[in-house]
């Protein structure tokens, strides 16, 4: 490239590479893809001599032109079109099926426990309480709790050894 065409190449990237910068970060959203659509733009302007020494307002419009066609060609890309834009990885969630096969499990050998059993088990358990509390609130001598959680806590444990939850 001789000389001249060095300075004009310079003077189209002065005078016109800022512009065409904020034409494609307003059709882009995004300084970073304005920059490489200007670089090419301006690569094309050097590999066609005819824009090098044309009269500067239709050296812009033909550069505005191209980095136009460039943003629409990107655009369409099938790179573009595969590509996740923005999006968050999807984040992977526990599979809970299992979890809710034991819940079901226990809900039905607790239901096959008898009713005084199955009360002082789940008060203690699930309720949190102790056999003090327990004694208390269902109107008996703790040794009668201690012996219902024994015992239900035994039939628990047959009825899932039943369904094969333990062993």
């Amino acid at each position: 490239m001789p000389i001249d065409d060095h300075a004009a190449l310079r003077e189209l990237h002065d005078r016109h590479a800022a512009a065409v910068w904020r034409y494609v970060v307003h059709l882009t959203g995004s300084p970073a893809n304005a920059d490489d659509v200007v670089q090419e733009t301006l690569l094309r302007a050097w590999r066609s001599p005819r824009i090098i020494g044309q009269d500067p307002a239709t050296a812009r419009s033909w550069m505005f032109t191209v980095a136009r066609n460039l943003v629409i060609d990107d655009a369409r890309s099938a790179r573009r079109r595969h590509e996740l834009v923005d999006e968050p990885p999807e984040l992977a969630v526990d599979d809970r099926t299992d979890q809710l096969f034991d819940t079901l499990l226990v809900e039905e050998a607790l239901a096959g426990l008898s009713a005084d059993h199955r009360a002082v088990i789940a008060r203690a358990y699930f309720g949190g309480r102790n056999t003090a509390e327990l004694a208390s609130e269902l109107g008996i001598p703790e040794g009668t709790v201690k012996s219902r959680l024994h015992y239900g806590l035994r039939a628990l444990r047959l009825a899932l050894q039943e369904r094969g939850v333990v062993r």
